[in-house]
């Protein structure tokens, strides 16, 4: 799903200059990079440090789709870096400080969209390190680059988690954020009044984008929907937290990236304000699909899509591969994504249709795992 562009439109910094993307490698950063590609014009810098968080072999396969939409051919893609049309990728870690700054001191990015990060709840709690080295100083690492080497927008990865428990439905984002369940949306709250301190101080165009549940082909195995196809395909359990009695606002891939490349072209304006300094030039924006579903529900969809699209066979006995759970630390009963800024300031709304997003999600999977 590609925005169209009058002829008379003037052309954003991001279209026509050259972009850095941290994450590159992973979910929404690969589609990203896929669809920056093949809108043309701008150059791609693609970063990651391809961890084994979970299948690098997915990661793998997303930078050989990135080889092939810069023109190049799959066979080109390598981990430790490699270079195809407008495509370049580099291998390592944004907590590394030194290796940071080379990249931006070589490049000069006009925009930087920062979705590198250590995600997943539950592994917050077990491994709470890698979400400080990651989230945090990784971010840092970012801040203070595009400090000594300006770009024209930093648009960085927030999430749906920093509402945390909010009981206040959709979420809204002038609702209070300063009770989070987990490490991982405490980092995330954390990015966010980094990016504003940041703006603030050196007038750096910042936006913040609260990603409500992404899905779709090629995921991330850690996530539910890919994590239940596999014990079901094994003919193992799955479990359904908090008795079913949850709600997600799953919102598609294609969705999401139209929402960032939508945010990329219109940087926040560097305002001055009464007391002559700077303004923080930041905001923030939800994207969702404004339409939770109910866990159960989900799970009905899935599991129906599954069999229609031949991931499993006709007269499975869901019944038996099921159960239900109570709630886990660190999740919450409902997301809910208000959307009206975005809609309002960029003309978006995501829109996908679950079943759809599951369906294509379905027939991705089929043919990755050769079933």
């Amino acid at each position: 799903m590609q925005r169209k562009r009058d002829d008379n439109e003037e052309r954003s910094n991001y279209e026509t200059g050259k972009v850095l993307i941290t994450g590159a490698a992973g979910f929404i950063g690969a589609f990203l990079c896929r669809r920056l590609l093949e809108d043309g014009g701008c150059e791609v810098v693609g970063l990651d440090n391809v961890n084994g968080y979970y299948d690098v072999g997915i990661k793998e396969d997303r930078l050989r789709m990135l080889a092939e939409a810069a023109g190049g051919s799959a066979g080109d893609a390598d981990v430790d870096g490699f270079s195809a049309g407008r495509f370049e990728f580099v291998r390592g870690d944004l907590a590394d400080e030194q290796a940071v700054e080379a990249l931006f001191g070589e490049s000069g990015f006009d925009v930087v969209v920062n979705l590198a990060a250590q995600a997943g709840v539950r592994y917050s709690i077990e491994n709470p390190r890698a979400y400080v080295d990651s989230n945090l100083v990784g971010f840092f690492n970012v801040l203070e680059a595009c400090r000594s080497h300006p770009v024209g927008h930093l648009v960085y990865a927030s999430s749906s988690s920093v509402y945390g428990g909010n009981e206040k439905v959709p979420f809204s984002e002038g609702d209070r954020v300063d009770a989070p369940v987990s490490l991982y949306a405490a980092t995330k709250k954390s990015n966010e009044l980094m990016a504003h301190a940041y703006s603030k101080l050196y007038s750096i165009p910042a936006t913040g984008l609260r990603f409500f549940t992404v899905y779709g082909p090629m995921g991330r195995p850690d996530m539910a929907y890919f994590g239940f196809t596999d014990k079901l395909v094994r003919g193992e359990k799955i479990r359904i937290f908090n008795m079913g009695d949850c709600q997600r606002d799953f919102t598609y891939v294609d969705d999401i990236v139209e929402g960032v490349v939508r945010v990329m072209g219109a940087p926040p304006a560097v305002e001055t304000g009464a007391d002559g300094l700077p303004r923080a030039a930041h905001r923030v924006y939800n994207i969702g699909n404004s339409n939770p579903e109910n866990l159960l529900d989900f799970v009905d969809t899935l599991q129906r899509v599954l069999v229609e699209e031949g991931v499993l066979p006709e007269g499975y006995d869901f019944e038996a591969h099921r159960e239900l759970a109570p709630m886990q630390p660190g999740d919450v009963p409902v997301t809910y994504a208000d959307t009206s800024a975005l809609e309002r300031d960029l003309g978006f709304r995501p829109s996908t249709k679950l079943e759809d997003g599951l369906r294509a999600f379905a027939r991705w999977y089929r043919g990755y795992y050769g079933l």
